[in-house]
This record gives structure tokens, sequence and C-alpha cells, in this order.
């Protein structure tokens, strides 16, 4: 009876240390796969911009193959409609300014920037009149909110950039289904402060691999020390 229960719990060891070597596998397959989306995200960041897509092309816009990309648009800004989203930078608490941005064909929300607490007041700041010229990166929308935060669009409570919900609220029509990360162009009396794009990603994939391997390793040992102990 004793054998027997050290074969089971041996030949359950192996199965485990397959198990476990297969998330390994994975992890390097994903580790390869973000190395690829870095490289494919720094060429979009810096490459020359491109006018921002407009309706015929939003069916097929993706963050995969969109996301960062360096757009164009040109248009007048629509002051009374913007929004603000609560946001943690380099520059402290405060928030991002999403404005509408009214061009030819449609209507684009634009993050001019961050302003702190004391510019959250549209009054406090010098307001862009005129035709705008808008140069930055395509940002997908970021619908439900933010971690354990959800926005709250009765008390004009956002946390997080839905271009969907926005757009609702603000009462816009025919808006690109993304916005734009506006430059570090300066704005009229220096807000809001563009140009804070964070472009970072998690690349932990290796370490994870590492440990999924050590596990596998000590359930192979631990599969042939019950098999070893069955022979004595």
């Amino acid at each position: 009876m004793i054998r027997t229960r050290r074969a089971a719990f041996a030949a359950a060891a192996v199965v485990a240390a397959a198990c476990l070597a297969a998330l390994g596998v994975w992890q390097l397959e994903r580790r390869a796969w973000k190395h690829e989306l870095i490289a494919a995200v720094d060429a979009r960041t810096h490459a020359a911009s491109v006018a921002a897509p407009g309706p015929a092309s939003w069916p097929e816009i993706s963050a995969g193959k969109d996301a960062y990309r360096r757009v164009n648009a040109v248009g007048s800004f629509d002051h009374d409609r913007e929004t603000l989203v609560q946001a943690v930078t380099g520059l402290g608490a405060g928030y991002w300014v999403l404005t509408p941005l009214e061009t030819k064909d449609f209507t684009v929300l634009v993050n001019r920037g961050f302003v702190p607490a004391d510019k959250r007041d549209p009054s406090s700041r010098t307001p862009y009149t005129g035709t705008a010229a808008v140069t930055g990166l395509l940002r997908v929308t970021e619908p439900d909110g933010a971690f354990l935060r959800s926005n709250d669009i009765a008390a004009g409570r956002w946390y997080s950039r839905d271009v969907i919900a926005i757009a609702k609220a603000r009462r816009l029509g025919k808006v690109a289904p993304y916005f734009i990360d506006a430059d570090n162009s300066p704005n009229p009396g220096g807000y809001p402060v563009g140009g804070l794009t964070v472009v970072q990603f998690n690349d932990n994939h290796m370490v994870y691999a590492l440990t999924w391997f050590g596990l596998c390793a000590l359930s192979l040992f631990f599969a042939w020390r019950l098999w070893h102990m069955r022979e004595e």
C-alpha cells in the first residue's frame, strides 16, 4: 500500500513538472511577443506623424497595430466641453484636460496635458483660440474606469479616459473611437502641460519563466526521490 501511494505521488509530481515546464515555455513565448510589441511601439512613437484616422478607418483601429502611433489633426477646440480626468504624473497629482477638437470631418478628444488642482478651473488658464494644429500619440479608449475606481458620470468625476462615455456625457457627435495625447508643444500660459505620455511595458517574463522551470526541477527531484524510496 505504501509503495502504491509513493508511486501515485511520484506520478503526480511528474505531471506537475510537465505543467510547470509548459508554463515556463509559455512565459518565454510571452517574452518574445512583448519584445516585438516594445519594438513596434518604439518605432511608432518615433515615426513621422500621419493624419489622424478618419471615420472610414475607425472600424479597423486596434490597440495592437495603432496604439501610440504618432498622428496629427487640425481644427478648433471646444473648451466649453472639456473633461478633467484625475491623474498622477511626475509633476504631481492633478488632472488630464481632454478637449474636443472639431476637425473638418469629425471630432476627436485631445488630451492636451496635465494641470494641477489649482488650475482645474478653466478660468485660471488661458484658452487656446483659433485654429489648432495638434500632434501627438494615438491612444485607445480606457473604458470602465480605473483600478477599483469607476467613472461617476453624474457627478463629473472621471478616473479614466473613456472616449465613448465622455462623448455621450458631453453630447459630442461623430467622435473618433480613440483620443490623442498631445506632445509637449507649449500651450498659452503654460497650461496644460503636454508630452507626459509614459510609454512603458512590464517585462518580467524571464523571471516568471525561471520560477516555473525551478519549480519544475523541484517537482522532478521530488518524483525521483519518491521512486528511489519505493525501490529501497
